[in-house]
């Protein structure tokens, strides 16, 4: 190989495993890469400690596993949704333009 490609294939590790190895897991009990969910339970704990919700959850995930899924899922359904729209507004586009061209040389 290249040592121009060799050497962005080493850029590209050290930028994908740089990160997690800096980051330092910390003592306290809260998660490290918590979410604004949490921060926000424990921002209305310290605001309001009697406060009490208006409703509770249909459903609540077995654990943060199959919550991470489902979040996973619903972003994957979300982007397939969109880029099939794409593909068809710029398919309908693309035969739309073939039309005028065909109307246009007849």
């Amino acid at each position: 190989m290249k040592r121009h490609t060799v050497l962005l294939l080493l850029a590209v590790a050290l930028l994908t495993a740089l990160p997690l190895w800096l980051v330092r897991d910390s003592a306290s009990d809260t998660e490290l890469f918590g979410g604004s969910d949490t921060q926000g339970q424990q921002a209305i704990g310290q605001l309001a400690p009697d406060y009490q919700p208006w409703f509770e959850s249909i459903l609540t995930p077995p654990g943060k596993e199959v919550e991470s899924l489902l979040f996973a899922l619903q972003a994957a359904l979300g982007a397939g949704i969109i880029g099939y729209w794409l593909g068809v507004s710029v398919t309908r586009e693309k035969f739309r333009r073939g039309a005028d061209k065909d109307d246009d040389a007849s």
